[in-house]
């Protein structure tokens, strides 16, 4: 379960295809270049029913409340404006993002007891980033 995982902090160490996948999603060239050079630090907390994820960087810090299953508005690191549904499976957040124009993306957060498997999909681009936790 991913009660065992709550406020842990968890940095950016390695990303893979990430680039390409932000361009899938439309990203500008500025906010992409932006958003490869930092290195955020996730967590994740719990408040009564809800859970926060939280990723803070020097470009831009990103507070997710959600409560699992249930549909929210969210916007993303980039600006897009998007429907949310966030479920856990065990020790795996699933996430799925649908934008106005019905694109969508999944996104798994994988905790385990050293990192988060951050896998994220659009239109079959699939980019991976991997947090380790912090001392």
């Amino acid at each position: 379960m991913v009660e065992q995982f709550l406020g842990k902090k968890y940095k950016l160490s390695s990303s893979e295809n990430f680039d390409d996948f932000m361009k899938e999603l439309g990203v500008g060239f500025v906010t992409r270049k932006a958003g490869a050079a930092v290195s955020p630090v996730v967590d994740l907390q719990k408040d009564g029913d809800e859970y926060v994820l939280s990723s803070v960087s020097t470009f831009k810090n990103v507070v997710v409340k959600f409560t699992p299953g249930v549909e929210f508005d969210q916007e993303t690191p980039d600006g897009r404006k998007v429907k949310a549904t966030i479920t856990i499976d065990g020790n795996v957040l699933h996430e799925v993002q649908k934008d106005a124009a019905g694109k969508e993306t999944t996104i798994d957060r994988t905790f385990t007891e050293d990192e988060i498997k951050m896998v994220m999909s659009c239109n079959g681009v699939t980019a991976t980033r991997i947090y380790k936790i912090q001392g």
